[in-house]
């Protein structure tokens, strides 16, 4: 092992010691050493991450790093906020958690040729805090088809050579080196205090060696082999008894291995790499060792390659993530092979099918009292009920087959089936059919609701008729304009008629709140797989979706980034990713900037929680949807996660992992809305002054039934 470390390590400086006062001061006189200080640049660009540290990094104090090699002092940020900046861009392919746990990893590697893109491809992406290199051998210009190094380095150790590029790119990496390289007497005292171990030397004994000492305390060994981007593993931390190269050259004797000379390598070269599995092009080359070729082939792009391979495997295991003893092959000729088009992405299309058009054709009085009914919303567009009519009068069943996870005890679907009850009440008044209204407390499946035809007209339903069919989810952007007071007082009237109370949120600074609570509501239903799950399958892409439940897309209102990121958020692998990090603080954008431009929060209480209960609250969400849509205002309901969750076990059961955030959400929610004790919530609604929706909404035909009398 070389202890002088100066001609292959930064001698790093700190101005305010007196001892390193004076060395700087001594190369300053120096005319021959260049002094480099872009400090002010490095902390610019510290200041500016996203999130600023804290004060503790952006103070601490720089260094001076002299590279003696380079006749060259360079100024630095500390050994935290340096690392802090050149790491930056790793997240989150690495977190900062992550990023910290691989400091504590120290890496040692055997053979600097190909072993230079192993310590390169760790260094950049701080994938261990300390390395230690050996090689006996110098660089050679014929080296330099896959070293990473300059004629500037020939003659000089290939240990050094690599240990130098380290100690530019971050001189805070701690590496050793052994310039005499390792022999079977030397591996023991190699392996010492080494986490992971790199193989990539010629030596066959050294190999064997290697393996059994690592086996023997336990280290992982990893190998790249440049040919079809051969990575073997053996993780002897977690098989101690597991043969070294997977059994394929047996109990091979270490001593017969020493000073083979290249072509009697090739037997247990062949043993170990698998004739059949070498690239042609690497076999006929093999068949030349000696003859027309002094060795076998490396080339430079394919031994990056095996770095990068070598470096995604440290991380794993430092990470303590899951990998397996093995081999494997990233084979860049056969991926060329393959080369396809991409898949073309579907677009969607520009006007939406006028099918509302063509369902309002031809309808007599029970017809539009049944059509009425079914154009209630419901929560994702699932249309949860069933809906029977004849000339006597129309049923409004619960369909519990398609509830979803958020419709606790059925509570979304009871608010849909008041909705849809309260069409049908005003169609039937405007078709001299109201009649008596009756419901009920039955178990899902049974009818929730009646309707008696009679040959009533109500004025104040039948005025609403027209606005009820044309009233639509509207989730485009709003303008925060103010609402006046004859306006709040009529969607509070609409509210009230229905037996329910409402609670309109009109101040900037509440609903800046309650845009918070719902946003993180919001990252929370993203991030819980079961509601991630439910809430994807809801969005319909036309035209390879029917539109007839679930919400089309085009009704989301996301401009072309948006659209584009959705693609990313439907994987429930990239949600589990953010999970883990417990990130996705971005998730919930679209719904805080929507509800921030509002005019208003308008939130549908009711007196209880029982089904009829939240029935009431869906004939006054539908209400007062209805009359704030007459008043010019666009609507969108939104629903937190735990607008239906009413006890603290509802939560647990609904997102176990985040059910105490939710229930202090809640609470906070209640509290900001004025919600009084033993109110529940039926709906939250957006209101604003917004253009009109790119489409509507479309229901099922087969959820509606029409009897003939």
């Amino acid at each position: 092992m070389n202890e002088t470390h100066d001609e292959y390590t930064a001698l790093l400086l700190d101005e305010g010691h007196s001892g390193d006062a004076a060395v700087l001061d001594r190369l300053r006189r120096d005319p021959a050493v260049v002094f480099v200080d872009r400090l002010e640049h490095q902390r610019d660009a510290l200041r500016s991450l996203v999130p600023t540290p804290g004060a503790g990094v952006l103070d601490e104090s720089p260094v001076w790093a002299y590279y003696s090699w380079r006749r060259t002092v360079v100024r630095l940020l500390g050994r935290t906020s340096f690392r802090r900046l050149r790491l930056d861009r790793n997240r989150n392919k690495i977190t900062a958690h992550e990023q910290e746990r691989l400091e504590h990893v120290t890496v040692g590697i055997v053979g600097l040729s190909v072993g230079h893109a192993v310590a390169l491809a760790l260094t950049l992406e701080g994938a261990c805090g300390g390395l230690r290199l050996a090689d006996f051998d110098t660089l050679e210009l014929s080296n330099l088809n896959r070293v990473p190094g300059t004629v500037l380095d020939l003659g000089v150790n290939k240990a050094v050579v690599a240990a130098r590029r380290i100690a530019e790119i971050d001189p805070y990496v701690t590496v050793t080196l052994w310039e005499d390289g390792l022999d079977v007497e030397s591996v023991a005292e190699f392996l010492d205090g080494l986490d992971v171990v790199i193989d990539e030397c010629d030596s066959l004994d050294v190999k064997v060696s290697l393996r059994r000492e690592a086996r023997r305390r336990g280290l992982p060994v990893l190998m790249a082999t440049s040919d079809r981007g051969l990575l073997d593993v053996e993780r002897f931390d977690l098989e101690p008894d597991r043969p070294v190269f997977h059994g394929l050259i047996g109990d091979v004797d270490v001593e017969s291995l020493a000073g083979l000379g290249s072509r009697d390598k090739i037997p247990l070269v062949l043993r170990i790499l698998d004739a059949g599995q070498l690239s042609a092009t690497m076999a006929a080359s093999l068949v030349e060792v000696d003859e027309t070729i002094s060795t076998w082939p490396q080339l430079g792009g394919e031994v990056l390659l095996g770095g990068a391979e070598v470096a995604a495997a440290v991380r794993r295991i430092g990470l303590g993530q899951p990998l397996a003893s093995g081999r494997c092959r990233m084979d860049l000729d056969q991926h060329l092979d393959a080369l396809a088009d991409p898949p073309r992405p579907h677009d969607l299309p520009k006007e939406p099918a006028d099918r509302e058009a063509a369902a309002a054709v031809s309808r007599d009085a029970v017809d539009a009292v049944v059509y009425a009914a079914a154009r209630a919303p419901s929560g994702g567009n699932v249309q949860p009920w069933t809906i029977a009519a004849d000339d006597d009068g129309l049923t409004i069943s619960l369909a519990p087959e398609h509830s979803t996870a958020m419709d606790v005890g059925y509570r979304g679907s009871y608010v849909a089936v008041g909705a849809a009850l309260h069409n049908a009440r005003i169609a039937a008044s405007a078709a001299g059919l109201l009649g008596t209204v009756t419901v009920h407390d039955g178990d899902p499946g049974l009818p929730v609701a009646t309707m008696t035809f009679g040959s009533g007209n109500d004025r104040e339903l039948t005025d609403r008729y027209e606005h009820m069919l044309d009233r639509t989810t509207n989730r485009m952007p709003g303008v925060p304009r103010p609402l006046d007071d004859t306006q709040a007082r009529l969607l509070s009237e609409a509210a009230s008629r229905e037996g329910a109370r409402l609670c309109l949120v009109t101040d900037r600074d509440d609903i800046a709140t309650i845009a918070a609570i719902l946003a993180e509501s919001d990252r929370i239903r993203f991030l819980t797989p079961t509601l991630h799950r439910e809430m994807i399958g809801e969005l319909r892409w036309p035209p390879l979706d029917s539109v007839e439940t679930g919400i089309d897309v085009r009704a989301l209102e996301l401009d072309s980034a948006e659209l584009s990121t959705l693609a990313l958020l439907r994987r429930p692998d990239v949600m589990e990713r953010l999970g883990a990090q417990d990130g996705g603080q971005a998730l919930g954008k679209s719904t805080a900037d929507r509800v921030s431009s509002s005019s208003a929060v308008a939130v549908v209480a009711i007196p209880g929680s029982t089904p009829r209960d939240y029935v009431r609250g869906g004939e006054a969400t539908e209400s007062v949807w209805i009359h704030a849509q007459t008043l010019g205002l666009a609507v969108q309901p939104i629903s937190p996660i735990f607008l239906y969750g009413v006890e603290s076990a509802e939560l647990e059961q609904l997102s176990p992992r985040y059910a105490a955030p939710l229930e202090r959400l809640r609470e906070e929610l209640f509290d900001v809305v004025g919600a009084k004790a033993g109110e529940a919530l039926a709906m939250v609604l957006r209101l604003s002054h917004a253009p009109g929706p790119s489409v509507r909404s479309e229901r099922l035909a087969d959820r509606v039934r029409r009897r003939i009398s």
